[in-house]
């Protein structure tokens, strides 16, 4: 059986309008067997539709991308799940940013659709499905193991008050287009028939890497304040440049990010963080007046100046800057925050003696990161996490003097990796660069893990324990426990069912 990755789009394409209009899939006359069972003829208007868009398309995309997009495993289970909704009479796009990416000459990571059929019609085509923000429009579909947000063509039901619509009403691909925030991001593409539609002149956007919002940019911005954070997302992320009008806009409406919920917020922020262009999205922040409402205390790192010996790169944004746009793709999200907030507390305790000073800068960050997190309803953990990362940066130099037992709580330490990546990101963020001392911890890091295993995890708890001999919590259940671990060490048990008869056997 010929497979659809094994056809080319143009030849796939034509079959499947042939089969419609000949009618070959009812008798079985067609040699290329579609990955469905034959379905009925369409209607002739259909018919003459589907004709025409085969000719009257401008190939934007390239053929290359195309093919390759087609035989990845997640664009050719998007071009069934389009085919799925075509065949049941709706009309169905991939939409925003995986068109974006294929312009782009890139196979897209994420695939988006965008139809005319109602979350219900959907959750009907696709019965594995998340259908929790079905009622603004959204259903998230699992289709040959890939998931997919497919949106109902939409637009908000009443005007923006700067927070996420709460209602939406159904309606056409051409107001739907129209609700969308910029250009490059109001792009449909038609992957049986490779048609791209473009009614705001996104794709000559993209050549010129021009980020501009569709319509007024003072009411796009009114309608939902994300779209101040988005913009600067993108302008980053396409490393492009803005419309005079959009940038305009960014700096006069910047206050109104003040509307915006924290964990929207960091979401965005966290998504530009992630970004090829970190340093990018923050310096726009910082100029378009945005992060003085959002995040202050990262704001004020701006003319807070540095030690010249030390600090040839300025003061501590441009360090900070310079940090983040370090970062590769090894380096998580949290520690990225950390990396953005690990000199945040310089403002605060900048001082000049010999020479400029931040003593205790780094308790001070961490402390005032945690309370920018939690503004944005960061979660607890993470929270906790990212606030050890940073308040600990500054003790990179104290290893060589620990003894053994110190350094088995510091390099056991399930965040101590992450510890070591923020240092080698705040050395990428200084001028001279000097790698001697963290190199040197990496080998003896190294050293000490080869010549001391990570101990074992106890088999048993202490509650077990207790539960196991009916003994009071006391210092009988930690003389059972250190008895057993010696055990379990000495590989004189190795289950958890040997471990309990261990303790009927000895206790």
């Amino acid at each position: 059986m010929t497979r659809l990755t094994d056809i080319s789009p143009v030849r796939l394409k034509m079959t499947r309008i042939n089969r419609y209009f000949t009618g070959a899939a009812e008798n079985g006359k067609d040699k290329f067997h579609p990955p469905y069972e034959p379905h009925p003829r369409r209607d002739a208007a259909r018919v003459r539709e589907a004709w025409f868009l085969c000719y009257s398309f401008v190939m934007s995309v390239s053929q290359e991308i195309i093919d390759r997009t087609f035989h990845s495993a997640e664009g050719a289970a998007a071009y069934k799940a389009v085919e799925i909704l075509l065949d049941a009479g709706y009309e169905a796009w991939w939409v925003g940013g995986c068109v974006r990416d294929m312009l782009l000459g890139e196979i897209p990571k994420d695939i988006d659709i965008a139809t005319s059929a109602t979350p219900q019609e959907i959750i009907g085509l696709f019965p594995k499905n998340d259908d929790i923000a079905a009622a603004l429009g959204a259903v998230i579909i699992a289709h040959e193991g890939h998931t997919f947000e497919v949106t109902t063509f939409r637009e908000e039901a009443e005007a923006g008050n700067g927070r996420q619509p709460e209602s939406v009403v159904f309606t056409t691909r051409q107001r739907d287009a129209q609700r969308r925030d910029i250009t490059m991001n109001a792009l449909y593409w038609h992957p049986i028939s490779s048609e791209l539609y473009d009614p705001f002149g996104g794709e000559h956007d993209l050549t010129e890497r021009l980020v501009r919002f569709i319509g007024d940019p003072a009411t796009r911005i009114e309608e939902d304040a994300l779209r101040l954070l988005r913009v600067v997302r993108f302008r980053a992320l396409v490393a492009g440049q803005y419309h005079p009008d959009t940038f305009q806009a960014l700096h006069a409406k910047a206050k109104n990010i003040e509307v915006l919920s924290g964990s929207r917020a960091f979401q965005e922020l966290e998504k530009m963080l992630l970004g090829p262009h970190p340093e990018i999205a923050f310096e726009d922040l910082w100029e378009t007046d945005i992060l003085e409402y959002l995040l202050p205390e990262l704001h004020k790192c701006k003319g807070v100046a540095q030690p010249a010996d030390y600090h040839k790169e300025g003061d501590v944004w441009n360090h900070t800057m310079m940090a983040i746009a370090a970062c590769t793709e090894d380096h998580g999200a949290d520690v990225r925050w950390a990396t953005l907030f690990h000199d945040v507390g310089k403002a605060e305790t900048f001082s000049l003696k010999e020479r400029i000073r931040f003593d205790e800068h780094a308790p001070v960050s961490a402390r005032i990161a945690g309370a920018m997190l939690q503004r944005l309803q960061c979660t607890k953990k993470r929270i906790q996490k990212i606030q050890w990362i940073v308040g600990h940066h500054m003790m990179m130099g104290s290893f060589a003097d620990m003894n053994e037992e110190r350094k088995s709580h510091w390099y056991y330490h399930p965040w101590f990796t992450e510890l070591l990546q923020l240092f080698w990101l705040d050395i990428g963020g200084t001028e001279p660069r000097d790698y001697e001392l963290y190199e040197r911890i990496v080998r003896d890091w190294s050293t000490f893990l080869d010549s001391h295993p990570l101990p074992p995890k106890p088999l048993l708890k202490g509650e077990e324990v207790i539960t196991l001999l009916g003994i009071q919590p006391g210092e009988k259940v930690g003389e059972v426990m250190k008895a057993l671990y010696d055990a379990q060490v000495r590989k004189e048990i190795t289950t958890k069912k040997e471990a309990e008869t261990y303790l009927q056997t000895h206790f």
